[in-house]
């Protein structure tokens, strides 16, 4: 009989660890890490995906001979994908690689001056020092205290649940309130700037950081300035097969641990009853019950759109929202300059105008910051032989109705002509293949509210901590990961989110 009793127990155990059901909807990069966690945690886990590809922002599409990474250019924090890997019991070595950047960046000033950023920090704090004639003792200690303002804040905000009654339980948040007087917590980060250095092009160097998470410089809190330790500190990388391959070995990573993904399936509503998460309805009218459900869907849409009934956070829906980009994608059928590098920048000469155009005046500045990222650098197989693939931005306000067929007209020949002139090269007639990306359409494909890219702006010191928490304090069952809410936007941020939305669930 007790043989009997605990066979018995063991099958309900069992089939109450196999009813355990998640739904994710979205398959970009956070919902991925969060469908992982959801696995390990014992969950069987569907992800729906409105599109017919994993990745969202993190994806990448192919005209002709060139293939082009979409969205993010840099990759930091690999420790965030390596967790994943390590709590799945695996190896990402064995799956997934990346190299050092040796050289971080080119930068090109308008009045020919151009500046190498090393990789190396060290070398980099030298290059500084030599290239723009800085104070040695200054550089060091802009570092010294961006490592510092890092080790105090990540453990804090980046790295805990976005709830009071958590955090103070923790060590890192006493360590945190103890450090509150050593934190540059007044001012913005471009008057921090001016503390250290001296020449206009040095700060102009580090207030491109800014951008980092779609805020400008001169409204940003000096707190930001622990973005330079990110790159310079911990290290800036670039993946062997392109960013894509993030997006590829966590969504077969994610596969062998049982999830599965349903594309072509456009949620339509999370079922709420009794204020708790226990569904949802996709594809008009199909329907699919869980004991929790996790959005990866930008947290502005999720609302107005999946939960129409539900009282809506209007203080966090309405912050400003970051900026987004127009994107040029380039085929070249031959190099143009063999000085650039994987990333180069060419400057405006007037920043504050440029940034003052994207978020108060919403429209693009005649002088543009242009980036150009050149995968094929690392890549050979990018291009085809001689090509070059092109991946060419510029920082542009976020989707308010503009005209954006007279926007990529007017900046397209803009763009061409800053950098033919600062290349001291013409090349348009050596591009045959172009593709376009607007706010409007980065909204249309990904539906990033507005076509911010990350979500809300940092553009005051209050910003983060008006994100949208990881989970539902309303809704019971409810969770949310991806670069719209805590901890913030980019690849290791939206990653960072399964975690700490995993720590929610009991």
């Amino acid at each position: 009989m007790k043989i009997d009793l605990n066979i018995s127990l063991l099958f309900f155990f069992l089939c109450y660890y196999r009813m355990k059901k998640a739904l994710v909807i979205g398959a970009g990069i956070g919902g991925i890490a969060a469908s992982i966690r959801l696995a390990r945690k014992g969950y069987t886990v569907k992800v729906f995906e409105a599109s017919n590809y994993p990745g969202g922002k993190l994806s990448e599409f192919k005209m002709g001979d060139f293939r082009f990474d979409r969205g993010p250019s840099l990759f930091t924090l690999p420790n965030y994908v390596e967790e994943l890997f390590e709590l799945c019991n695996e190896k990402m070595s064995d799956y997934f690689t990346y190299s050092e950047l040796p050289i971080l960046c080119n930068y090109y000033y308008p009045d020919g001056f151009h500046f190498a950023a090393k990789g190396n920090k060290e070398e980099n704090i030298m290059a500084i020092v030599q290239a723009f004639n800085e104070d040695e003792k200054k550089v060091r200690a802009f570092f010294s205290k961006a490592e510092f303002i890092y080790k105090t804040t990540a453990p804090l905000f980046l790295e805990q649940p976005l709830k009071l009654s958590k955090l103070y339980k923790t060590k890192s948040f006493w360590k945190g309130v103890a450090r509150i007087p050593q934190l540059p917590l007044l001012g913005s980060y471009t008057v921090q700037l001016k503390k250290y250095f001296k020449n206009p092009k040095t700060i102009q160097y580090f207030q491109r950081y800014a951008t980092y998470n779609g805020s400008s410089p001169y409204k940003t809190p000096a707190l930001m300035q622990l973005l330079p330790h990110v790159e310079q500190g911990i290290g800036a990388f670039i993946p062997n097969k392109g960013m894509y391959d993030i997006t590829l070995q966590l969504f077969d990573l994610a596969k062998r641990q049982g999830v599965k993904f349903i594309f072509n399936s456009k949620v339509e509503e999370i079922i709420i009853e009794e204020k708790s998460a226990t569904g949802i309805r996709f594809n008009v009218d199909q329907f699919e019950t869980a004991n929790i459900v996790v959005s990866n869907m930008d947290v502005f849409p999720t609302y107005k759109k999946l939960l129409p009934n539900e009282r809506e956070p209007k203080v966090i829906l309405n912050q400003e929202k970051s900026s987004s980009a127009l994107i040029f994608y380039w085929g070249l059928k031959d190099y143009v300059n063999k000085s650039l590098s994987i990333h180069n920048i060419f400057f405006s000469s007037d920043y504050s105008n440029e940034f003052r155009n994207i978020f108060e005046d919403d429209r693009l500045a005649k002088d543009l910051t242009v980036y150009v990222h050149i995968t094929s650098k690392h890549i050979p197989s990018d291009a085809p032989v001689n090509g070059e693939n092109w991946f060419v931005m510029v920082n542009a306000p976020n989707n308010k109705g503009q005209n954006w067929d007279e926007v990529v007209k007017s900046a397209r020949k803009d763009i061409i002509e800053k950098l033919e002139n600062m290349l001291g090269e013409k090349f348009e007639d050596k591009i045959c293949n172009e593709h376009i990306w607007t706010p409007s359409g980065i909204e249309a494909d990904t539906s990033s509210h507005l076509g911010a890219l990350y979500g809300n702006a940092s553009n005051s010191s209050s910003a983060a901590f008006f994100r949208h928490a990881n989970n539902s304090s309303k809704i019971k069952n409810l969770y949310f990961v991806g670069g719209s809410v805590h901890p913030g936007g980019g690849v290791p941020l939206a990653i960072l989110s399964a975690r700490t939305m995993s720590e929610f669930i009991a």
